[in-house]
């Protein structure tokens, strides 16, 4: 099996050291978005790696290799990569997403999953033309609670998505995994521009207190933006700490 990995962030880290431990040689090339982690772990134990620039030039590279393959994987793969590319494996591509698919579907799965009180949990499933809509491969459910909030959900997913991978590749080595068709209709789909005025406030307005209390803890993140509101010329921002009460 000859494996074309796409990978980024800690995730794809995680993931590419993985394989390079239990199935190095199942992995034929490794394509990096910089000269970065994913990047130095495939130096170090010498396998080809190379940095990400167009869909076109990595076919280019790939011809000029000779290689095969049998599947591709984006593993937290961040950049939009082209039908021309996702033809090249005989198997095509899977890709790891943080949603319990077809809910939240596209961009901040972590915050819609607490705003509109969707399943959550992680999913691998097959590239489509479409934005996360292929067939499904696996999931993971991730339960959570009101101690929960965007930041613990993006951890959880992170872990998750590790686990979720390792369990089921052996079924993805062997070319023989299942596919279950997404019922979008069902599900949920976000593009990041909704993301800003969904996390407004309205300093007049009248909250359900679960609905708040949702909205605020889905955009507290240590380092990010959170919600906020304006008060005359005055801008402000607001998160939320929730904490089950001891007996």
């Amino acid at each position: 099996m000859k494996l074309l990995l796409m990978a980024d962030g800690q995730v794809g880290l995680a993931i590419t050291r993985w394989l390079l431990r239990e199935f190095r040689e199942d992995v034929a090339l490794i394509v990096a978005t910089a000269e970065n982690d994913v990047w130095r772990a495939a130096q170090e134990e010498d396998i080809s790696c190379v940095v990400f620039e167009t869909s076109e030039h990595l076919l280019a590279l790939i011809g000029g290799l000779g290689i095969e393959l049998d599947i591709g994987i984006l593993a937290w793969w961040p950049k939009l990569i082209e039908q021309s590319l996702l033809d090249k494996p005989r198997r095509g591509f899977i890709n790891t997403h943080p949603s319990y698919l077809p809910y939240n579907r596209g961009k901040h799965y972590n915050f819609w999953a607490l705003v509109e009180q969707t399943p959550f949990g992680v999913s691998l499933h097959m590239v489509d033309g479409g934005i996360d809509s292929g067939d499904i491969i696996a999931q993971k459910n991730i339960p959570y609670g009101w101690e929960d909030n965007g930041e613990t959900l993006y951890a959880k997913a992170q872990e998750a998505m590790l686990e979720l991978f390792k369990d089921s590749y052996s079924a993805i080595r062997g070319l023989d995994f299942p596919h279950v068709k997404q019922e979008l209709r069902r599900g949920s789909f976000h593009k990041a521009a909704e993301l800003d005025a969904a996390s407004r406030i309205e300093i007049d307005g009248t909250y359900c207190a679960r609905d708040l209390f949702n909205l605020l803890r889905a955009r507290t993140f240590t380092g990010h933006p959170s919600c906020w509101f304006k008060d005359g010329d005055d801008e402000y921002e607001v998160r939320v700490g929730i904490e089950r009460k001891k007996s």
